[in-house]
């Protein structure tokens, strides 16, 4: 992958996408190649419901908002925009995965994006962005895992002591034995 041109990523606010984020800029800067951020958004209630009823002060201010939204996500990730970064935005009205798909169509891009387990729930409301992307990409996709730190905060507190962890059971060497 030593002919990278560009690297492209798919940002949305996730801890996955957060560490995608992350591992591009890092990428982009040992590279020296330019690092765009992308961002797709949807009206609230869909494209449908914005379409009978289209407003374009609503646009403008759901679009301003998912721009808002991607410069938090690089406030969280890495304490704002690198400025030894060749760094772009691009925030886009679409499909996450059509827009990846079609921000890294220039060749030598590389598409990163986030993972991370989905709920049964989530996987039968939404489309998979990461397989959309691995089907329809004309570039390489490198697909960056969740830490081992973002599963731990996934499951969350209670089920801490379910998860295999023994607990101290008080015996002859702890107190209280």
């Amino acid at each position: 992958m030593s002919a990278v041109g560009r690297i492209v990523v798919g940002v949305h606010g996730s801890l996955g996408s957060l560490q995608a984020l992350r591992w591009a800029a890092g990428e982009a800067r040992e590279r020296r190649v330019p690092l765009l951020a992308a961002l797709a958004w949807i009206p609230p209630g869909g494209d449908l419901a914005e379409r009978s009823h289209p407003s374009p002060y609503l646009r403008r201010v759901w679009q301003d908002t998912a721009l808002a939204r991607l410069t938090g996500a690089f406030d969280e990730c890495l304490g704002g925009i690198p400025g030894d970064l060749d760094g772009h935005l691009l925030v886009e009205r679409g499909d996450a995965g059509r827009v990846l798909v079609a921000a890294a169509g220039q060749p030598g891009d590389l598409l990163v994006i986030g993972t991370g387990r989905r709920n049964p729930v989530g996987r039968a409301l939404r489309r998979s962005v990461a397989r959309y992307c691995l089907a329809h990409a004309r570039c390489p996709v490198l697909a960056v895992p969740p830490t081992a730190l973002m599963e731990e905060v996934r499951h969350g507190l209670l089920p801490w002591p379910l998860r295999g962890r023994r607990a101290l059971v008080p015996g002859p060497d702890l107190p209280g034995g």
